[in-house]
């Protein structure tokens, strides 16, 4: 049997939203640093995205994970649920609703 046990990986499975927080976004990276700044550039400059029509660049939620194919399972996951299950879930981790973005980054959204 051969074992990969070399090396170690983080990717997050993230929420974001807008000001008003009502819609969100779900997605997979292993960098949220670099996630969310090019969430608020893609504002800046206009880009055609979900991302973009709706000014989501709030991060609410995130979840922390080693194995890619683990990240993209729980984004699946996540995708799949209801709204209120969503909110439930960011509820649960983060009760006050604040803006986790200076965790990750020193640019401020918009």
């Amino acid at each position: 049997m051969i074992e990969f046990n070399e090396g170690y990986h983080t990717y997050y499975v993230y929420i974001i939203t807008n000001k008003y927080r009502s819609t969100y976004y779900i997605g997979v990276t292993n960098n949220l640093k670099v996630r969310l700044t090019q969430h608020i550039e893609n504002i800046i400059i206009g880009k055609k995205t979900f991302a973009v029509k709706y000014q989501l660049q709030y991060l609410v939620h995130y979840e922390k994970f080693t194995w890619i194919q683990q990240a993209i399972t729980r984004e699946k996951e996540l995708k799949g649920w209801r709204r209120e299950k969503k909110l439930e879930l960011i509820r649960a981790n983060n009760s006050t609703f604040e803006f986790l973005n200076e965790q990750f980054t020193a640019v401020p959204p918009l």
